[in-house]
């Protein structure tokens, strides 16, 4: 069984200093985030950006500037910016995050439009076929963000077609977003069937399935994400006090039942990349 690569999701659109003191909104805070989980065993930091003031932003000077502090701070990590920003952000705003130099080795691409809680996150066939051909031309390899199960099929069909990049694919499945497909082992099961061989392939469990997701992930030979992004909580009614914290919890996890952690080189021999 491969090493196990862990994603850092460090802030996120949508969470804030109100539920958690320890959610980044500064360049400073940013790095300080993205430098505890790397230093906890993170190969990957998955990034959004915001204003001081915890205002989500897409703006490519700020993704740069965040880039730029985490690379300084980092290194050798892989950066994963996000491209889907927040809820009800343009197509155009949302690549912006592709724009940065160095270009970046990874990117986020959703998968299709779902519920999110309350809101409608837009990604129709039109705006994926956009975001595709960004990465294709600039060599970006996408992590194909699956909130849904048909989610799946519509990024598989894309990438027969030509319009997205395809193998060796990456998926990330979020699973729990509430509105979206529930975080159970019967539904991540069923989508680790159906991707292509060759492939590779992360979890991420949204608030309380955040270490229920990662246990059976990290015995099925996946890839976990977590961080303040999906989930708060070190444990029931404790907040964590870093992304390192929960990171370091999945480091504990992985270690107990036999699976070795990757360093962000090899996480990129894994997943097939150049740097």
């Amino acid at each position: 069984m491969e090493k196990l690569i862990i994603t850092a999701a460090i802030c996120g659109a949508e969470v804030t200093k109100e539920q958690n003191p320890a959610v980044p909104y500064t360049v400073e805070e940013i790095v300080r985030e993205a430098k505890s989980a790397v230093d906890a065993g993170a190969a990957i930091v998955h990034l959004h950006v915001r204003e001081d003031d915890g205002t989500p932003t897409q703006s490519r000077a700020r993704f740069q500037e965040c880039e730029d502090a985490i690379y300084k701070a980092c290194p050798n990590v892989i950066l994963i910016p996000s491209t889907g920003g927040a809820v009800g952000m343009t197509p155009d705003e949302r690549l912006q995050s592709t724009d940065t130099t160095p270009i970046p080795e990874m990117a986020t691409l959703d998968c299709g439009t779902c519920n999110f809680g309350d809101e409608i996150f837009d990604n129709t066939m039109p705006t994926m076929r956009a975001f595709g051909k960004r990465m294709i031309e600039r060599g970006i390899k996408p992590e194909y963000e699956c909130f849904e199960m048909g989610h799946l099929d519509t990024i598989l069909t894309m990438a027969r077609k030509g319009e997205v990049p395809g193998a060796p694919m990456q998926f990330n499945f979020v699973l729990g977003v509430p509105g979206c497909t529930p975080a159970t082992v019967d539904n991540l099961c069923w989508l680790v069937k159906n991707i292509p061989a060759g492939s590779t392939w992360t979890s991420t469990g949204i608030g309380r399935h955040a270490f229920t997701l990662a246990a059976p992930t990290i015995v099925m030979g996946g890839n976990v994400r977590v961080g303040f992004e999906d989930n708060l909580y070190l444990e029931r009614g404790v907040l964590a006090k870093s992304n390192g914290e929960l990171v370091d919890k999945v480091v504990r996890m992985a270690k107990l039942l036999g699976r070795p952690i990757a360093t962000s080189d090899e996480a990129r021999e894994i997943l097939g990349l150049k740097k």
